[in-house]
């Protein structure tokens, strides 16, 4: 559920906060006083496109805040997964300015990729736009689909797998069907690159290895100069262990008057200790040392050879044993190249097989959803006062693909004795908006989205098949919470919560504004969306009359 939407500075919006209810949510207001602006809120909150032209005149940013309900468990897995912050309440706050623009979920900034993951757990938008999208046969899988659901989804998902699986077999076998001469001169090069790796007997981080021994051999002059330094200033005639013994014996002679000059005393010795068992090991070190010009010369070599694979095969020991490794695979597929073929084809009827069986499974299952799907949206028409209706999921086969080998498309007719056709061929405007709010009907019941924001979902409609539509809307809202821009009293009369969008000014500037209706201020609203001039008595109890009207049908 959407507690709340919070914009500041966004076009003609200075700021505003929104608080919404559970049922039915309905925004009302005139033409051109920002009804679009406000939902269009919510769209960049989730990650629409924009740029800093929505920015209001004279801000520097603006700020479009929304908060859901995330008690539920899988929103709250959700978050889980996505490593965000889980809390009751989930926070979605995008800020624009003119040189960037950033998104935050519960205060960490995500992506837009990831908001639009969210958000399909969260609401579902209908726009205008979405009427003509009807149209558009290919939106009618996805349709059926979903309200198929999870068993559609599942089938969906292996026939993806099988699909991509059987793409990849028919490349590797148009890659491998060359001709003899060609597979000879790939066989002879890769047996050679092969070859060549193996006759350098790599071992794993052997260059590390070799590198560390290079810089030491190369700067041994240096070391042995340095530790004869070193082993001077310990142990020599003048070094810091004869001035510790000296420093000793006088100590020796005072210690026991105080236990201070008593610890000065343990401490020297202690010093002592410590630069006797350095210099032991410095001079140590130095006897063992060697030098040998030639090692220096293998070393070299053996880094030349590994780093001249390394910069042909893959930049590291590791890429090159594993170049090694597929060149041996390719080189036996070269070498039994009838066997190898053989085996492709063999792959490619088993996964065409899978893919036509799994294929097979689904379309079943969307042919049983395709029947309660019509019989479901010929009942919701008729309740929005589709006279003679009738409606078919036509449902025919085509070439596999990755979304199965159906084809799937939508027929109405919408008069007595008129055959089925498209929805592109018979629906008018008015009847696209009831067809669209049925499929909404039928597919809010199989989905787990709380939200549902219809904009003007009532385009061409009027009278008694406007009281439908509300009817069908409140139907609704019992199961999601309904978010509904409308010009029409019927649908607003519906409301169980009435927001009022308007245009203010004080003369030298515009913005608009959002305020929720009392039961008086509802009165008024409905009387002007039922054309009145002026707020007449008669033309309220006109309103009062029609929202008694609304209780009436919400409570049947």
């Amino acid at each position: 559920m959407l507690y709340s939407l919070h914009v500041k500075n966004l076009a003609l919006i200075e700021e505003t906060e929104v608080e919404f209810g559970e049922g039915l949510n309905i925004l009302t207001g005139e033409t051109g006083a920002g009804k679009s602006i406000l939902l269009g809120s919510v769209n960049l909150a989730l990650g629409a496109k924009t740029g800093s032209e929505i920015i209001r005149n004279g801000a520097e940013s603006a700020l479009v805040e929304l908060t859901f309900d995330a008690r539920e468990p899988k929103i709250r897995e959700k978050l889980e997964e996505m490593e965000l912050p889980v809390e009751d309440t989930l926070t979605i706050s995008r800020k624009i300015s003119s040189t960037r623009s950033i998104s935050r979920i519960n205060g960490e900034t995500v992506t837009a990729k990831q908001l639009k993951e969210l958000s399909e757990y969260l609401i579902d938008i209908h726009g205008q736009h979405e009427h003509q999208s009807l149209l558009q046969k290919k939106k009618h899988l996805s349709l059926l689909d979903a309200y198929a659901g999870k068993e559609a989804e599942q089938y969906k998902e292996k026939i993806e797998k099988l699909w991509e699986k059987k793409k990849q077999i028919t490349e590797e076998m148009e890659a491998g069907n060359v001709d003899e001469a060609f597979r000879k001169r790939e066989l002879d090069l890769l047996t050679f690159e092969y070859e060549e790796i193996e006759n350098a007997s790599l071992k794993a981080d052997e260059d590390v290895q070799l590198e560390e021994r290079y810089e030491f051999l190369k700067n041994g002059r240096k070391i042995a100069e340095a530790l004869s330094v070193v082993h001077e200033a310990c142990g020599g005639e003048d070094g810091a262990g004869l001035r510790i013994d000296r420093a000793l014996r006088e100590m020796s002679t005072i210690a026991k008057y105080e236990e201070r000059l008593e610890n000065f005393y343990s401490e020297l010795l202690d010093a002592e200790a410590l630069l006797g068992e350095l210099d032991r090991e410095v001079s140590d070190y130095m006897e063992d040392m060697s030098f040998d010009e030639g090692e220096l010369v293998r070393v070299e070599d053996r880094l030349n050879e590994i780093n001249h694979l390394k910069d042909k095969f893959g930049g590291s020991i590791e890429a090159v044993l594993k170049y090694q490794k597929s060149i041996a695979e390719k080189m036996e597929k070269l070498a039994d190249y009838e066997a190898y073929m053989a085996g492709l084809k063999e792959s490619y009827e088993r996964v065409n097989a899978g893919l036509l069986a799994e294929c097979e499974k689904l379309s079943k299952i969307r042919e049983k959803a395709g029947v309660s799907f019509a019989a479901g949206i010929k009942k919701a028409l008729e309740d929005m006062n589709f006279l003679a209706v009738d409606f078919e999921v036509r449902q025919e086969r085509k070439e596999p693909a990755k979304d199965g080998f159906d084809d799937v498309e939508f027929l109405i007719s919408t008069n007595p004795g008129e055959p089925k056709k498209s929805l592109s061929q018979v629906a008018s405007g008015g009847e696209l908006s009831r067809i669209m709010l049925a499929l909404k009907t039928m597919i809010a019941g199989k989905d787990e989205i709380d939200t549902l924001i219809f904009d003007e979902i009532d385009a061409g409609i009027s009278g008694k098949t406007a009281w439908r539509v509300a009817e069908k809307l409140s139907r609704l809202s019992g199961e999601h919470q309904v978010i509904c821009i409308t010009h029409l009293p019927q649908i607003a009369a519906m409301s169980d919560t009435h927001f009022e969008i308007r245009k203010e000014t004080d003369g030298s500037s515009t913005s608009t504004a959002i305020h929720a209706l009392d039961e008086s201020g509802q009165q008024k609203e409905l009387a002007r969306l039922l054309g009145a001039d002026e707020l007449s008595a008669a033309a309220l109890e006109n309103a009062k009359e029609m929202k008694n009207q609304a209780l009436k049908l919400k409570q049947n």
